[in-house]
């Protein structure tokens, strides 16, 4: 039985794509390098910072990867909060979720504490027990070291958690982990990128999560 959620955080329960694109061509043009178009920095969002700059450049330098992330963090500190947008269905999910007794989480290649700063502008933060973010683990998704860490923290099974996110890192890190997955589709992934991946349901969003737990519950698990 499911007994706790674990959430990604962009494209999943919030969209700062504006200070990503921002945040990210800053970065770049600091290290003398060309800007990159916002939607395909956009189809970066959940990897780690020095994924994203290979992604974007095409350059494997680990040195330059370091310099990109700390001009990222950087420019970040300034400009991510305020343009960060939690999606309107966010907070009656939560509520919905609490009722149905769900402990709550969060696994997330963002920072925590720009999670947590969210969070607590909403009201949410008494509502998630658990926020493991990309400063606290070594190896980023599609390792499950961050839903290892969480599912730890819960005390749980890995059977009794589910993860939501809206990437195949995200799928790929669960299916590591052990632990089922639903997939959102709010963010720039298509549904066939996940095939490679279990996912017990697709969302058109967050907010219909809470009606797919007495059917996952229900359903029988296979070894």
């Amino acid at each position: 039985m499911i007994q706790a959620i674990l959430c990604d955080f962009d494209f999943t329960l919030a969209d700062s794509s504006p200070g990503i694109v921002a945040c990210a061509n800053a970065a770049l043009r600091d290290l003398g390098l060309p800007e990159a178009p916002g939607e395909h920095i956009r189809t970066t969002i959940g990897l780690s910072l020095a994924r994203t700059f290979v992604q974007l450049t095409g350059c494997d330098d680990p040195a330059l990867a370091v310099a990109f992330t700390e001009r990222f963090v950087t420019h970040a500190d300034h400009v991510m909060h305020g343009l960060t947008t939690l999606y309107p269905w966010v907070v009656e999910t939560v509520w919905a979720l609490r009722a149905q007794s769900c402990r709550l989480g969060i696994v997330s290649s963002k920072y925590r504490y720009r999670i947590e700063r969210v969070l607590a502008e909403h009201g949410l933060a008494p509502h998630f027990e658990v926020v493991v973010g990309g400063e606290d683990v070594t190896q980023p998704k599609p390792h499950p070291a961050g839903l290892h860490l969480a599912v730890q923290r819960f005390g749980l099974a890995t059977t009794d958690v589910l993860y939501v996110g809206d990437h195949p890192v995200d799928a790929q890190a669960a299916s590591s982990a052990g632990v089922p997955f639903m997939a959102v589709l709010t963010g720039t992934s298509e549904r066939a990128s996940f095939a490679p991946y279990p996912v017990q349901r697709f969302l058109a969003d967050f907010s219909h999560v809470p009606h797919q737990l007495p059917a996952l519950d229900s359903t029988p698990r296979t070894a």
